[in-house]
C-alpha cells in the first residue's frame, strides 16, 4: 500500500510551508506499510525552540487553508519537538538535538522516502 494522493498533496504544501521558514533536513515517509493510522511522516527541523515554532505555525496555516484540520497538537509549550496530526500525514518539526536524539529516520528506515518538490535556493 502507498500513501494516498491526498496525503502526496499534503506532504508538499507541509513542506513548502516548512521551506518558507527554513526549516532544514526536510524528510517524508510513506509509512502505509507498518502503520495504518496515518500515510505519511514529515521531518522538519528548526534551529531553535523560537523557529520550531515558527515552522510548525506556517504548515498548521497552509493545510487549514487547504482543507485539513488538525486532530491533535503537541509540543508547542516546549518548542523542542511539535507533533500535528492531520489523519493522512503526521508533522513532527525538531530542534535540531532533538531530531538527532530521536532519529525518527532510523526507526522508520524500512519505509520509503517521498520525494519533496522544494524551490531552488539561488543564493548559495
Amino acid at each position: 500500500m502507498t500513501a494516498s494522493s491526498r496525503a502526496l498533496e499534503l506532504v508538499q504544501i507541509a513542506a513548502l510551508a516548512a521551506d518558507a521558514k527554513q526549516a532544514d533536513d526536510l524528510v517524508a515517509l510513506d509509512v502505509t506499510g507498518p502503520l495504518q493510522l496515518t500515510d505519511v511522516f514529515l521531518l522538519a527541523t528548526g534551529r531553535n525552540e523560537r523557529n520550531v515554532l515558527a515552522i510548525a505555525d506556517e504548515i498548521e496555516e497552509r493545510l487549514l487553508e487547504a482543507g485539513a484540520k488538525p486532530l491533535r497538537r503537541e509540543g508547542r509549550s516546549e518548542g523542542r519537538w511539535v507533533l500535528i496530526d492531520f489523519g493522512d500525514i503526521v508533522v513532527h518539526v525538531f530542534h535540531e538535538e532533538d531530531r538527532q536524539y530521536y532519529s525518527l529516520e532510523r526507526l522508520w528506515s524500512d519505509c520509503p522516502t517521498i520525494p519533496l518538490e522544494l524551490p531552488v535556493d539561488h543564493t548559495a
